[in-house]
């Protein structure tokens, strides 16, 4: 029974070739289908870890029933027709075998980022600078050891590689000081935390300044407010000074306002309404000092100046509260029935008589 079926499929092997590909494209159709059910319902639930490996899972495994289905259909044909391909395939086979599991690593790392950085799997989710910083080392890591797992697999010896790269990264160290540098100007910022990314950062020493995009090994990006790239060498953070507005507690309101002279008599009662307004506002931070005091006397105004903090950090809400402020010192000054000052001059004429009698005097010396 088992020779006559043998010889019935060395008799037709290209039926058998042809099953073999379907039974690849149907278990692979079956695949998808399973992943996506699967991948449905992990997506539900808030565990860390299903919905991570299964879609870190689905893409290699309908890769590899493909592959290994049709290296499957190649040995079959190498077997009826003795081509000698057995060995080719087999080393073809582990390759792809490192491949795939080199390639499910990478998409598992990826994925434990967003889990990582998100509030639906974490109560407290990790800052996406370090989990960049992690998932980077990681998958470096993985594409190393799976490069020289390969390298073995074909009988290159891996103590040699090391080794050449031992002395090989001598000389590239030498060649690539700015490289390096910029690598080391990386770890120190994941490290130290001067900035992340979706901060707003800007350097007093440079014109430097926007909202942090992406922290690479050798560069980073900061788009300016006009929206343009700007690409900073790792290594200038080092050198510099950098200011991270993102990370203020409170935003200053430090304002002059000027009355006329006129209107100097009311100027301390203005001042005392001022500051009770502020400590009765409720977008102000009263924990904060708040000041409101005459100031000087200038060349046109009396001048006083308002000093506080707003409990928000928020660039156009912080607008809309001083605008809001300096209305209502506006409406101060008009119920105290003064005005705010403007640049003026006073030029005094003397009377005609004056001026001839002047000019009298200086006829008669003469």
């Amino acid at each position: 029974m088992l020779e006559q079926f043998l010889n019935w499929v060395n008799n037709n092997w290209i039926i058998v070739l042809f099953g073999i590909v379907a039974f690849a494209l149907l278990a692979n159709f079956a695949a998808r289908v399973f992943f996506k059910f699967m991948i449905k319902r992990a997506y539900g639930t808030s565990n860390f870890w299903d919905d991570a490996l299964l879609d870190a899972l689905r893409a290699p495994v309908e890769w590899a029933i493909w592959i290994f289905g049709l290296n499957f259909a190649v040995l079959f044909t190498d077997k009826i027709n003795n081509m000698g391909w057995h060995s080719v395939v087999s080393q073809i086979n582990t390759t792809f075998v490192i491949v795939l599991v080199c390639w499910f690593l990478l998409r598992l790392i990826s994925r434990m980022q967003v889990n990582l950085t998100s509030e639906k799997y974490m109560t407290k989710p990790m800052d996406l600078t370090t989990a960049t910083a992690i998932r980077k080392l990681l998958s470096a890591s993985v594409v190393i050891t799976a490069s020289l797992v390969i390298l073995q697999s074909y009988g290159v010896s891996v103590g040699g590689v090391l080794a050449f790269g031992g002395i090989g990264g001598l000389a590239i160290g030498f060649a690539a000081q700015d490289l390096l540098a910029n690598f080391f100007g990386a770890l120190m910022i994941y490290l130290d935390k001067p900035f992340a990314v979706g901060d707003w950062v800007r350097s007093p020493d440079r014109e430097i300044e926007g909202t942090v995009e992406d922290i690479g090994w050798r560069r980073t990006l900061i788009r300016t407010f006009d929206k343009r790239a700007l690409y900073v060498p790792n290594s200038a953070f080092n050198k510099i000074s950098v200011e991270n507005p993102s990370r203020m507690t409170n935003r200053r309101i430090y304002e002059t306002v000027g009355v006329r002279y006129s209107d100097i008599g009311a100027v301390e009662n203005i001042v005392t309404r001022v500051k009770e307004m502020l400590l009765n506002h409720e977008d102000i931070d009263t924990d904060l000092i708040i000041m409101v005091n005459l100031n000087k006397f200038g060349a046109s105004s009396v001048d006083f100046f308002i000093y506080c903090f707003t409990k928000t950090t928020k660039w156009a809400e912080y607008h809309k509260i001083k605008q809001d402020v300096l209305f209502k010192v506006e409406h101060i000054i008009d119920e105290e029935n003064a005005e705010i000052a403007f640049p003026t001059q006073t030029l005094h004429v003397e009377p005609v008589e004056v001026v001839e009698a002047r000019m009298n005097q200086g006829s008669a010396r003469e």
